[in-house]
């Protein structure tokens, strides 16, 4: 379904157990018709097979193109020998087009045959402007933790064009995993945004088949958070045209919920975004970040932020810091901003990336290209 006919676009996930699943999906009022499948399939809280096609998302499509995803997960249980009803399905690319399902029959017809413990085939298939696959691994006591994932725009929290699976051998039980992954996706997934944008498709599932047997509860959420954590911020250094991670940390807010939204603020400000990529220690635009939170309670006198490590405000103002020495450590990846509001203990956390010419040249012709 690429234009290079070469480039993999199809990926096929199969667990030879039965396992638990929990997943968390866009809440972007278009929802594709894969994400209007997973709500039926995830409410089972059993999957064992997941298909997923790159170029087309299947969504604002209608009924026929649910019908084309509920095809998709036939397909894709006949290949594996599961029900269709054990079956997720991921699409995600260009919104508003029918999946060409002529090619997608003879995509998956075989698949089944060519299952295999490596990974990063799939990783690479389910690219879209992604620059690189993307895969993170731990071992939790003996089993063993995997995220599989892709996205590099149109991503904001409340999920975005982000597609993120998740495997383990380990033994967990159904509620448990989806407690887990929320936990998990509210301190990574739920605060990455590269561009504002909820996309229509997105999904971040775990499927837990117990072949490692159980492992310790404290473990493996551990684990999980810093899995997903790495995969967030993969795809933030991958965003679409982006040559840097932005990281930033809020605390002394009043709450987490304000600190979160500072954060987010800072993170999603294009003027923050291209300071990042020109390595201009412009130091305003932070305040002006801040103070735009209006029904946030921000005391001015109290702020003082760090970037790169180097005390940048004080007491709400600049101070006299080493600009040189700042402008060299922006040219670093990542950047971190660091925000004490100076009011309570609330403390909120955004990734995002800088903003370059390669972000308005690869969505300038995306639908042409």
């Amino acid at each position: 379904m690429r234009a290079d006919p070469d480039a993999p676009d199809l990926a096929l996930f199969h667990s030879r157990r039965p396992a638990t699943a929990a997943g968390l999906l866009t809440r972007n009022h278009f929802p594709g018709a894969p994400i209007l499948l997973a709500r039926e399939r995830l409410a089972a809280g059993r999957l064992r097979t997941v298909v997923v096609n790159a170029r087309f998302s299947n969504v604002a499509t209608g009924p026929a193109g649910l019908a084309d995803a509920r095809e998709m997960a036939e397909l894709a249980a006949h290949e594996t020998g599961v029900s269709p009803q054990e079956v997720l399905v991921g699409s995600t690319g260009i919104i508003g087009r029918r999946l060409p399902m002529d090619r997608i029959r003879r995509g998956i017809q075989g698949m089944g045959a060519t299952l295999g413990p490596d990974l990063w085939p799939a990783a690479r298939a389910i690219m879209t402007t992604d620059t690189h696959p993307k895969v993170v691994s731990a071992q939790v006591e003996g089993a063993t933790l995997t995220a599989v994932g892709k996205g590099a725009g149109m991503v904001s929290p409340n999920l975005a064009t982000m597609l993120v699976y998740l495997f383990t051998d380990a033994a967990v039980p159904a509620p448990e995993l989806d407690r887990m992954l929320r936990a998990a996706a509210a301190r990574s997934f739920q605060v990455l945004s590269i561009d504002t944008d909820t996309s229509t498709s997105d999904m971040v599932v775990a499927l837990a088949n117990g072949a490692a047997g159980e492992v310790s509860a404290t473990a493996f959420r551990t684990a999980l958070d810093a899995v997903c954590l790495s995969m967030a911020e993969l795809v933030a250094r991958d965003g679409e045209g982006a040559t840097k991670l932005l990281r930033v940390q809020v605390s002394g807010a009043v709450d987490s919920s304000e600190a979160g939204r500072i954060a987010r603020s800072v993170a999603d400000s294009p003027l923050v975004k291209t300071m990042a990529y020109g390595a201009d220690p412009n130091v305003g635009r932070l305040l002006m970040a801040v103070g735009k939170c209006v029904t946030c309670r921000v005391v001015p006198g109290r702020v003082r932020i760090t970037l790169q490590g180097v005390e940048v405000i004080r007491a709400g103002m600049p101070v006299d810091f080493p600009e040189a020495r700042v402008r060299e450590l922006l040219g670093g990846d990542p950047v971190n901003v660091r925000i004490d509001l100076g009011l309570a203990s609330g403390e909120g956390m955004a990734l995002g990336c800088d903003l370059t010419e390669g972000y308005v040249e690869e969505n300038a012709a995306y639908a042409s290209s």
